[in-house]
């Protein structure tokens, strides 16, 4: 008996100890990792249809996914990248060369504004132009010393950029063609009833394809939607900043307003009172309600969980992971909820038959 104890504790160490030297193996590339298994999750239904079209080839059913996966991801990126930098690029142009002057700008902000606004730039120390110039210089120089500590990191950072995204393609084609064997060995090894286990993995992959899919989906038809009243208002570099907008609606019920609200109330500060109140009512009435109405249709609706639940566990996953705090904090948010559901059911679900 002592020795059956002595070897089952013995495995437990060893199982554990390799599987937390295996994690930090892969720790580098963990970001890699996840995003392999999320796309291997939303494009495995596709890969499951051409094999059935060509069952005697699943490498090149596979790699045919893997070819549409990167058509559908890599080439509308390149081409919205490559008008952000042109645009980028004129603007920077226009404010080296004096094209875009920020005093201008202060000047007739300052003109428009009420007394007692003017007051609390008087306690503020900016009542002058000068003194408001000191400041921005101020917070120029920081931006420009904090941009050109980020470029260097990323110029850095591009080789390993590159190795990850190469890892990432590689584990996506064998998660792709061999998923469907992998998927009933990790289900089988989990030490919990059937049942349980797979409540939890389909919450899991619900979660997963419900998160990505709702939260591009806004963020794409906000970024669009931003980008193409900017360009109808005629403001500078619409792309871009529907690009700021499309990034910053991954952030529920404020993203996209932190780029056209400051632009809707220089508008109207100004005297420019057409063009605030259009850009107003369009961003609460248009913008605003595509994250009102089609986050939760899209996310909360399939995932089940409450809309302020989404709303913390998405900004609380990107304060820790990143840009893939998106999806790995309602996924973790959803695992908690349904782990709970099962150590503690529903009343309704102890009532007796």
């Amino acid at each position: 008996m002592r020795s059956e104890n002595a070897n089952k504790y013995t495995f437990a160490l060893l199982l554990a100890a390799v599987t937390l030297g295996f994690l930090t193996i892969l720790w580098p590339f963990v970001g890699a990792v996840f995003w392999a298994v999320v796309l291997a999750i939303l494009f495995q239904p596709l890969n499951r249809r051409l094999l059935a079209r060509m069952p005697r080839y699943p490498n090149s059913a596979t790699l045919l996914t893997l070819l549409l996966c990167l058509l559908v991801v890599i080439l509308p990126l390149i081409a919205i990248t490559l008008s952000v930098i042109q645009e980028a690029a004129s603007v920077y142009h226009r404010m080296s060369s004096g094209q875009m002057n920020l005093v201008t700008y202060i000047q007739q902000i300052k003109a428009a504004l009420p007394d007692w606004a003017l007051d609390i730039l008087d306690r503020l120390n900016l009542s002058t132009l000068t003194e408001i110039q000191q400041r921005l210089a101020v917070v120029a120089g920081e931006a420009a010393k904090s941009f050109a500590t980020k470029a260097v990191n990323l110029g850095q950072g591009t080789l390993s950029f590159v190795v990850g995204f190469g890892i990432m393609l590689y584990l996506l084609f064998f998660l792709l063609r061999d998923g469907t064997k992998l998927a009933p060995r990790i289900r089988d090894a989990i030490p919990l009833d059937r049942e349980h286990k797979t409540q939890l993995l389909s919450k899991f992959t619900t979660v997963i394809k419900a998160t990505v899919k709702g939260n591009l989906a806004v963020a794409a038809a906000q970024g669009a939607l931003g980008g193409l009243i900017f360009w109808i208002l005629d403001i500078d570099a619409p792309v871009l900043w529907g690009v700021l907008m499309a990034f910053l609606s991954l952030l529920p019920a404020v993203g996209a307003g932190l780029i056209w609200g400051p632009v809707a109330i220089y508008f109207l500060a100004t005297g420019s009172w057409s063009q605030g109140l259009i850009l107003t009512a369009y961003g609460i009435l248009v913008i605003g309600l595509v994250d009102n109405i089609l986050r939760p249709l899209l996310v909360g609706k399939d995932t089940k969980m409450p809309d302020y639940v989404v709303l913390i566990s998405t900004l609380g996953g990107m304060s820790l992971f990143g840009l893939s705090g998106f999806v790995v904090g309602p996924a973790i948010a959803a695992l908690f909820m349904a782990t709970w559901d099962i150590y503690a059911p529903p009343a309704a679900e102890n009532t007796p038959r």
